[in-house]
């Protein structure tokens, strides 16, 4: 099953995507769970299946602007220095822990919207990321039940502004400039993704492969992230972590690759889709 947060004219919603369509859920459970953050929390993924069983689509997927998958998550845990290639070619050393940062629910926007870049910086580079969505949530989670906390999984655009990363050992600045990343289309629900390791994720320049990887190049797994960060923090449904990005970023290459206004930066994963934004100057 795939879920989106999407908006229709005036009107902000989320709904199931089937073939070309979108059934909306957001009508059809009413004020009680009127985000799909709130559905979550409130209702099993059955639940969700069997408010649309049988119906038709409401509007086509052209008819609608896709929104950031969890548009205000309560969380945006993302993991730096994650991908072995990715540690390799920045010349670190592996970390004995999760290198964890935030980043701001409106630094990111939806499938098709323009990703922002800064008039601060020549540096705005990508990063293709495979997310999870939390469901259960909860404190103290074993690695052993860490997937049934997974609600679904979606790709991300760790969009990066280089120079500001780097200005201190902390990344926050250069992980949080408006607009500047990304999260889409969907989610999958995890029920379709058995083994999350399996993934293939591929990012895209202006139709140019930059990364391709196998989810289990991570040094930190999902199931070791979620049990790691749910032991000092409750995992809420709606937030996301973002596992971190692959080798072949822009700033590693020789010469350095960095994305401009009038790009097109495309996020594929396996079994999930394929997350695709333009790039406009502030």
């Amino acid at each position: 099953m795939k879920l989106a947060s999407y908006q229709h004219g005036n009107t902000a919603s989320y709904g199931i995507v089937e073939g070309d369509g979108i059934i909306d859920l957001g009508s059809r459970f009413g004020p009680d769970c009127p985000t799909l953050k709130s559905a979550l929390a409130a209702k099993s993924l059955s639940d969700l299946q069997a408010a649309a069983a049988g119906a038709a689509a409401d509007h086509s997927l052209a008819a609608v602007q896709l929104l950031p998958v969890i548009p205000e998550p309560g969380k945006i845990i993302c993991v730096g220095l994650n991908y072995k290639a990715h540690i390799e070619e920045t010349g670190n050393k592996p970390p004995a822990y999760p290198i964890l940062f935030n980043r701001f629910s409106d630094s990111v926007v939806g499938h098709g919207a323009d990703m922002i870049c800064p008039s601060a910086s020549t540096a705005f580079d990508f990063e293709g990321e495979f997310a999870m969505v939390i469901g259960a949530g909860g404190r103290h989670i074993s690695e052993a039940d860490s997937l049934s906390a997974v609600a679904g999984y979606t790709c991300f655009n760790d969009g990066s502004v280089r120079d500001w990363q780097f200005h201190t050992s902390q990344f926050l600045p250069g992980k949080n400039f408006f607009h500047s990343g990304a999260c889409g289309p969907w989610m999958v629900t995890a029920d379709e993704v058995p083994d999350p390791d399996a993934l293939t994720m591929k990012t895209r320049l202006n139709g140019e492969e930059m990364q391709n990887t196998l989810i289990d190049d991570l040094l930190f797994g999902p199931k070791a992230l979620i049990a790691y960060i749910s032991t000092f923090t409750q995992l809420n449904a709606g937030d996301i972590i973002a596992t971190g990005t692959p080798g072949g970023v822009g700033n590693a290459r020789d010469p350095k690759l960095f994305m401009k206004a009038g790009d097109k930066i495309e996020v594929e994963i396996s079994s999930v889709g394929t997350l695709s934004n333009g790039i406009v100057a502030e």
